[in-house]
């Protein structure tokens, strides 16, 4: 098909055989089989993987638990609370599925009174460095503590004068020597079919980054009047205007 009038339509169109002729036939494309069968028993062939890989995260999950360094959460909280006090801000990074783990914790961390960035790996790189200021606090979040951009940024961060805490998996990692504190989550099975995808790791990470935000709330004193102004639309926020509403009410009787 050949356009030979722009801005015209249908008429600028023809069609023209010597250029079919000089290509290939065309291709002959499949007809879809509309009385296909669904792959039922494909389904029922996940459905043991799919209960193994619910019985193996909450096995990693209770392990990591068990292992957890609750003392470094709360030097972790000392040194946010310390950077706060003399103007300094708490940034939250990581790349690839840590990137989405670092998104939350920065927002949940807002939610709970503790204002908080997310940095961008990469941006970090060029020219987004500009936001960190040598009072901040940097969360650096990575399974293997090995992944060369997060490597970059982290040592980036440090040179700039920035506090970093590392989250990972690897105690002896890159990462966690360049760090001034290390939260260590191991989680060395993935789950599914290779093992490989992050899963279980990611849920290691957001466990201990939900507690590291349970710690925070506590240590900011968050009242139900602070959460409810914080809230304005949605059920969380009309749950804590009620609460709100119910606790002026007993103390005013």
């Amino acid at each position: 098909v050949a356009v030979t009038r722009l801005g015209a339509f249908p008429s600028g169109f023809e069609v023209r055989e010597e250029i079919l002729d000089i290509y290939a036939e065309p291709l002959a494309l499949p007809t879809p089989r509309l009385d296909a069968e669904p792959r039922e028993a494909a389904i029922g062939d996940s459905t043991g993987e799919v209960e193994k890989f619910f019985d193996l995260a909450l096995a990693e999950l209770a392990a990591l638990r068990g292992s957890l360094n609750i003392a470094a959460i709360s030097r972790t909280v000392e040194i946010i609370r310390t950077a706060l006090g003399r103007g300094g801000r708490v940034h939250v990074t990581g790349v690839g599925k840590p990137e989405h783990v670092a998104r939350y914790a920065a927002s949940v961390f807002c939610s709970v009174g503790t204002p908080a960035t997310f940095l961008h790996a990469t941006e970090t790189l060029h020219g987004s460095l500009g936001q960190v200021h040598p009072r901040d606090i940097v969360i650096a979040i990575s399974n293997s503590g090995s992944t060369d951009e997060l490597l970059s940024t982290a040592t980036a961060i440090r040179e700039q004068g920035a506090q970093l805490i590392a989250i990972t998996g690897n105690k002896d990692s890159s990462l966690a020597q360049l760090a001034d504190l290390v939260i260590h989550v191991p989680v060395p099975n993935e789950g599914g079919g290779l093992g490989l995808a992050p899963r279980i790791s990611v849920l290691g990470e957001v466990f201990v980054l939900a507690g590291l935000s349970v710690a925070l709330e506590l240590a900011h004193g968050l009242t139900v009047e602070e959460y409810s102004r914080w809230h304005r639309a949605g059920a969380i926020g009309e749950a804590a205007r009620r609460l709100a509403e119910t606790r002026t009410s007993s103390r005013r009787a």
